[in-house]
């Protein structure tokens, strides 16, 4: 009788050592070829300017210095508006996208996904075909109900429109249908549970991947949010407005801009390296059965 492979008193089917190993190795390339972009950015930001400009250029620098993060902090506190106002900014106007796009989104799915009324179905083709529109085609259309809202130059003219996102509304409403069952909804009604109580209780801890998913793609799209056409107040506009600000000032702050590249891409990466283990393990609880 052949002898099965156990790993941590757990028994390991259809997969030999050498197989494991192979596997593993194949991981171990790939994932440090896809690190690669992140380290020539942070030696990009390490290397004194004479060597930012060298040719050919090379991947790590010569002289590592930390003068560009130096001279980085240096414009963010001689500027007029103080840099404290832009990362409250682009802070506020993350969170509450964000979480204004899982709450909405997720309402607007589970209605569409699980509750039976006139014209859902064509609501949610009008839905799909939006998503084949580019945001710069909006524009127009924004501005307009905008204004007339009186939201132009006030954080409501990014927050709302990130709050309408039809992506995360079309993510959830597919992760609902496939994952919540109308069994375990009927079930909640039955003993009494409100709908928002079956949706809060019942369904979204059924789909935590789905929303999970939502919150680090929504994260990232409004925390690398630039200068927004509907903001007219220096006050109001963001930290990734003011670095290509000084990145703009020419060739001698081009050290600084590299450290703000850096400075601007740490921030999604620790959320997504502190959120990615729930959705790996989220992922595989969803595909399991009783």
């Amino acid at each position: 009788m052949k002898k099965l492979r156990t790993r941590g008193h757990k028994v390991v089917l259809n997969r030999s050592a050498g197989g494991d190993a192979g596997i593993t190795l194949v991981l171990v390339l790939m994932g440090a070829f896809m690190f690669l972009p992140m380290v020539y950015a942070i030696g990009q930001s390490l290397k004194p300017l004479d060597e930012l400009f060298m040719f050919p250029p090379r991947f790590l620098p010569r002289r590592p210095t930390l003068a560009n993060y130096s001279d980085l902090f240096t414009l963010m506190t001689d500027s007029w508006v103080p840099f404290s106002r832009y990362i409250f900014n682009t802070v506020f106007i993350t969170a509450s996208g964000t979480a204004g796009n899982l709450f909405l989104g997720s309402m607007a799915a589970y209605a569409l996904a699980k509750l039976k009324f006139p014209g859902r179905k064509w609501m949610f083709q009008i839905i799909v075909m939006s998503l084949m529109f580019h945001s710069t085609v909006n524009q127009v259309t924004h501005f307009i109900l905008l204004s007339a809202f009186h939201w132009v130059d006030t954080y409501l003219s990014v927050i709302v429109p990130a709050m309408a996102s039809t992506l995360g509304l079309y993510l959830m409403k597919q992760f609902m249908e496939s994952s919540v069952p109308d069994t375990v909804l009927e079930s909640a009604r039955l003993d009494g549970a409100s709908e928002l109580r079956t949706f809060w209780v019942i369904a979204m801890p059924m789909v935590k991947p789905a929303w999970l998913t939502l919150i680090i793609e929504s994260f990232k799209n409004l925390w690398n949010m630039g200068a927004s056409i509907y903001i007219h107040s220096e006050q109001l506009k963001t930290f990734n407005y003011a670095i290509q600000q000084i990145v703009a000032g020419g060739i001698a702050r081009s050290g600084a801009g590299a450290a703000a590249v850096v400075v601007m891409m740490a921030v999604p990466i620790i959320v997504f390296v502190i959120s990615q283990s729930k959705i790996i393990e989220t992922m595989g609880a969803s595909g399991m059965k009783d």
